[in-house]
């Protein structure tokens, strides 16, 4: 299968990294190598890009799309959660620029094998990173369905989690739920036809993807303390694309941004906090309708940038 990957928003992600010759740069999420590709651009003739990627499909392709530009990039199968170990490991201390594109990408959403899509006929699998054990045929056919039911509603936010749980739970008893179209399909029965322009099953699919995955504690992990991988004055952008995400990622822009964490009442402040980035989007920046059009994937992306202090 051809690798497809369109990066969302990259003119407005230029704008915001600002990139330029001798500067260093991290792509977390390095997918296609969209984004990538666009800073060496930017950056020529010596702009670096450590980009890391779970996926060893995208690795291969990063690899062949960013083949000119030689030892400028330096490539890792890892999540973007070990960014600050991988740097060191490369003798890099901090980056003018970090990009984080969040979420499943285009190809994997496509490819049959991989078990994204919701008409996939192959097994139940949905890992980014196909060395780890856990997949989605696992959660699905052995986790009781009271996690189940809590996987679906918190990473789902699925109104009707608990009927669908026990329905799965119902249907494993007489064989394994194989394919993600089985599930599909089954989901599909529980909730009926499709309704608010995406199929009854989508949000299902796309809490056990976060599930298997653990996207958002890789994500809480990074956000601890990211602002430390910035040299002063470096950028980072992350594009979120549902609101556990963006509600992860803004409340920690916020709180970089602020001079102290006390109370608001306290008389004297005693955190020892300092402002630690300057917020260069007070509210996300959303794609354009044309890109949206061209790219209906862009239709829920939320870009939020800062800068270093």
């Amino acid at each position: 299968m051809v690798y497809e990957h369109v990066p969302v928003m990259a003119r407005e992600v230029g704008q915001f990294l600002n990139a330029g010759p001798h500067r260093r740069f991290l792509d977390g999420t390095l997918g296609g190598a969209g984004h990538s590709e666009q800073i060496l651009l930017d950056s020529s003739p010596d702009g670096q890009v450590l980009g890391l990627d779970w996926d060893d499909e995208a690795l291969v392709e990063a690899r062949r799309r960013l083949a000119r530009f030689q030892d400028r990039v330096t490539l890792r199968q890892s999540s973007f959660s070990a960014a600050r170990e991988i740097l060191s490991e490369i003798g890099w201390h901090s980056v003018h620029g970090a990009i984080l594109d969040l979420g499943a990408s285009s190809h994997q959403l496509r490819s049959e094998e991989r078990g994204f899509s919701l008409r996939s006929q192959a097994r139940l699998d949905m890992r980014m990173d196909r060395r780890q054990a856990l997949d989605a045929y696992q959660i699905v056919n052995s986790f009781p369905a009271a996690e189940l039911e809590k996987i679906l509603r918190t990473f789902g936010e699925e109104r009707q989690a608990r009927r669908i749980a026990w329905r799965i739970a119902e249907a494993r008893r007489n064989k394994p739920v194989e394919t993600a179209a089985e599930l599909a399909q089954l989901i599909e029965r529980v909730k009926g036809s499709r309704a608010l322009g995406h199929h009854p099953a989508t949000q299902s699919f796309q809490a056990l993807r976060i599930a298997v995955n653990q996207e958002l504690r890789h994500l809480e992990l990074f956000l601890a303390d990211g602002y430390e991988l910035l040299e002063p004055n470096g950028r980072m952008v992350i594009i979120s694309f549902h609101s556990l995400e963006d509600r992860l990622v803004k409340t920690a822009f916020r709180k970089w941004s602020r001079d102290c964490l006390c109370p608001p009442r306290a008389p004297t402040c005693h955190c020892g906090w300092n402002r630690k980035v300057r917020l260069l989007t007070r509210k996300p920046i959303v794609p354009s309708a044309s890109e949206i059009e061209s790219n209906p994937r862009a239709r829920s992306a939320k870009l939020r940038a800062v800068e270093r202090i």
